[in-house]
């Protein structure tokens, strides 16, 4: 069970580095365009992540989970799944929600990083 959560993981971690890159690629794009791509890291993120929460009783018997923490990054990404689903064909991305969709983005990192 070990070895499918490191690999469940390392598709999670890869999934937000793609979220995260697609939108910044956008940052000097005049005009800026949702890359679908976002969509589908997004959701990856998702299962992936759903995955990790289903075997970490198996894996971390020992170590509480947060539920908290889940939870709070759980409604970050349905957002950014939200506002990608809503403007992912329009020729045109605004700017206040490419800058939401990157600083949940990385308001999810951070609080992934943070014990």
């Amino acid at each position: 069970m070990s070895a499918i959560n490191t690999v469940v993981y390392l598709i999670h971690i890869l999934s937000v580095i793609g979220i995260l890159t697609l939108l910044l690629l956008q940052w000097n794009k005049k005009p800026r365009k949702l890359n679908p791509g976002v969509l589908h890291a997004g959701l990856t993120a998702l299962i992936a992540g759903a995955v990790m929460v289903g075997l970490h009783d198996s894996v971390k018997p020992d170590e509480p989970l947060n539920h908290t923490k889940i939870g709070i990054k759980l409604l970050f990404l349905i957002i950014i799944l939200t506002l990608g689903y809503k403007n992912v064909k329009k020729p045109e991305l605004s700017k206040n929600v490419w800058l939401t969709m990157t600083g949940l983005t990385i308001l999810n990192i951070i609080i992934a990083s943070a014990r």
